[in-house]
């Protein structure tokens, strides 16, 4: 087996443990999403209406995030060298906005409930959320139970804990409304879940954008790694670095190496993969070796490591 085909098995061994939490949580969340739907009209309840549309954007999240997993289990072709792992990136930027729309809608419709108060139906309101919350609980845990750096998993479970914000939200609007009478609590008490909701979603909308841009992989400093790699024997200078990332947990990077005279450049070209894979996680490397002429000063060489 090649390197490149034993890098593409290892890459996929998660895919199919994210797929299944994602396919139990979509589960999970469109089946109670109907019964949450009912209990708000039957309650008149805007956190719980809310929730069921929170659901039911988060319903069409996770089957989008199911499908990029199997996408990108398709291998890569002579179209697509890198094969379809960036849809997966493409699913959680597409899922992050998807929640800044949402909120937008809870705030508004909270508005016109704080101008046009209705009537709450609180006993009917409380058991709906408090079986939301139950499923939302096993949904979330379900997400987040052991690999959780994937970006596309993370995305799928801000949705879920969106959910089960709104579900706590509704429980206690529900009580106070059962105490007190006090309808406002309701649309209240969902504006705030939909900003709590807004600040993680950003966190995603931004990490996503950044792969999606070809940024630098987190903690990756080209200026650092010039310095790093050029202290290592054989080494002259290092320039033209590149790095990127197809998706949060495939990190690349592209650069020339100029070795130092009387070096022998295979063995230079594999210490300065080895010292990236050990040093800042990132397994594929295409390393330029250049001849070894010193004509050109180090004191100048990160002067051409400019992106």
């Amino acid at each position: 087996m090649s390197h490149q085909d034993h890098h593409s098995h290892d890459h996929h061994d998660h895919i199919p443990k994210n797929e299944r939490k994602i396919a139990i949580a979509a589960i999970l969340t469109g089946g109670f999403m109907l019964a949450e739907l009912v209990g708000g009209l039957l309650s008149g309840s805007l956190a719980l209406i809310a929730d069921a549309g929170h659901m039911l954007t988060d319903f069409a999240s996770l089957m989008l995030a199911w499908f990029a997993f199997r996408l990108a289990r398709r291998p890569a072709d002579w179209k697509r060298t890198y094969g379809f792992d960036r849809f997966s990136v493409l699913a959680a930027f597409v899922n992050g906005l998807s929640l800044f729309l949402i909120a937008a809608w809870i705030t508004w419709e909270a508005i016109e409930r704080l101008t046009a108060p209705v009537e709450v139906l609180g006993g009917t309101m409380l058991v709906i959320a408090v079986l939301g919350l139950l499923v939302n609980i096993v949904a979330f845990l379900v997400l987040t139970r052991g690999e959780g750096d994937n970006l596309n998993v993370r995305a799928a479970a801000l949705h879920v804990a969106g959910d089960l914000l709104g579900s706590i939200a509704a429980i206690v609007a529900a009580v106070v409304i059962l105490v007190t009478g006090w309808t406002p609590i309701d649309p209240i008490l969902s504006v705030l879940v939909a900003l709590i909701i807004l600040r993680s979603a950003w966190r995603v909308v931004r990490e996503s954008a950044h792969i999606l841009l070809e940024a630098t992989p987190q903690g990756f400093d080209r200026r650092e790694v010039a310095t790093q790699l050029e202290a290592l024997a054989g080494v002259h200078t290092v320039a033209h670095i590149h790095a990127w990332s197809v998706t949060q947990e495939r990190p690349m990077v592209t650069m020339e190496v100029t070795p130092s005279k009387g070096a022998d450049p295979q063995a230079v070209k594999a210490r300065v993969k080895k010292h990236l894979r050990d040093s800042f996680h990132i397994d594929h490397a295409t390393v330029e070796m250049n001849g070894n002429d010193r004509s050109t000063e180090k004191t100048g060489s990160n002067s051409g490591n400019s992106l």
